[in-house]
């Protein structure tokens, strides 16, 4: 994130980005826009909806490559 020094800085979204970092870091998912911890994340394209069951438990498919699962605690 870079901004000229005239711009203030929104630290809750510099926190929020490293949270999302930090919790798609080596695993198959990804946050979805204003994503805030505690909420749902998207699996992974590159998992079946099997294989994303069988890793996440439940899965909120909407649309075949939006599914909604619940992260996997670190």
């Amino acid at each position: 994130m870079s901004y000229p020094m005239s711009v203030g800085r929104n630290f809750a979204e510099i926190l929020r980005a490293l949270d999302a970092i930090q919790i798609t870091d080596g695993a198959p998912i990804a946050t979805p826009a204003n994503w805030v911890p505690g909420q749902d994340v998207i699996a992974a394209l590159s998992l079946s909806d099997e294989q994303a069951k069988e890793t996440f438990g439940e899965v909120n498919i909407e649309l075949p490559y939006l599914r909604f699962v619940k992260p996997i605690e670190k």
